[in-house]
């Protein structure tokens, strides 16, 4: 059991959703996040270091074990909780951010809001409800439930101070064959779709560390990260995270448009963009 509808039109309207309605999430669509969640097909993310992720139902932001997990910031009338972890390592963090972020698309295609959160919540609290693997910790999580139908003031006001609706153009982002050229859509040829989703996938903070080049023969696209400085403050580089996400838009939109590809580690040693920059992992073209 998968997607049913197109996930790169649902990949475009996914947004944080901060303001839930109070009606409970439903017996069936429960199933449904349980099934897609317990199938390691939907998971696997490309170099199988998938971590867990468990769904933690909540009322009145209290557990069926009664642990509190309190309210987070502007997060409003949460019915439950998605809640994953992993290793705290590079490619652990990637991966999970690409099975993580895969839910939530599945989510956002049932109608069930979400909204990541990396920095902002008690693991403590969290490490009591779910089933933590030795090595393990937790490195995000987001409320669940159904969004209200008027998204209220405070809702449009955080997106605004956020900057949740400005995402960088592809000059500031994308390259051709090296970091001394940008990419333009018309040059990315078939894969301007998906590269223009991972411009509009969500990110820490919005700061879209992303930064890709495809190589002059169209054949491959190398994924870089651009680190925040002084970012990493929490134990863990959550922009790591953001580069799964940036993995699963990427990797998903390419099967919807049937164009088959494969992931590897291998660094092709371009001159880089700057001290910040670091080579992630490339998709080729079968």
């Amino acid at each position: 059991m998968g997607f049913e509808k197109s996930v790169i039109k649902t990949m475009g309207k996914r947004q944080s959703i901060r303001n839930y309605d109070t009606k409970e999430i439903t017996e069936t669509d429960y199933k449904l996040i349980s099934d897609f969640i317990s199938n390691e097909e939907n998971l696997f993310p490309p170099f199988g270091k998938t971590g867990g992720i468990q769904v933690v139902q909540v009322t009145n932001n209290v557990t069926d074990k009664g642990i509190k997990l309190g309210t987070y910031g502007f997060i409003k009338n949460p019915r439950a909780y998605l809640v994953g972890s992993t290793e705290n390592n590079k490619y652990s963090l990637v991966e999970f951010g690409y099975a993580f972020h895969k839910v939530v698309l599945y989510l956002t295609e049932l109608e069930i809001g979400t909204c990541w959160m990396g920095g902002t919540f008690n693991r403590k609290s969290f490490e009591k409800e779910i089933t933590l693997h030795e090595g393990h910790f937790i490195p995000c999580a987001t409320p669940l439930g159904y969004a209200k139908d008027k998204q209220r003031l405070f809702d449009k006001t955080l997106r605004k101070v956020v900057k949740a609706d400005n995402k960088k153009s592809w000059d500031k982002l994308f390259y051709d064959g090296s970091f001394e050229m940008t990419l333009t859509k018309e040059k990315a040829d078939y894969l301007e779709v998906p590269i223009e989703m991972v411009r509009i996938g969500p990110s820490a903070s919005n700061k879209q560390p992303w930064r890709l080049v495809l190589s002059e023969d169209r054949v491959t696209c190398h994924f870089y990260i651009e680190h925040t400085p002084n970012y990493n403050k929490l134990g863990y580089n959550m922009q790591l995270l953001d580069m799964g996400i940036a993995m699963c838009q990427f990797d998903l939109a390419c099967k919807e448009l049937d164009v088959e590809g494969k992931w590897a580690i291998d660094d092709p040693n371009l001159e880089l963009l700057n001290e910040h920059t670091e080579y992630i992992y490339s998709w080729s073209v079968k």
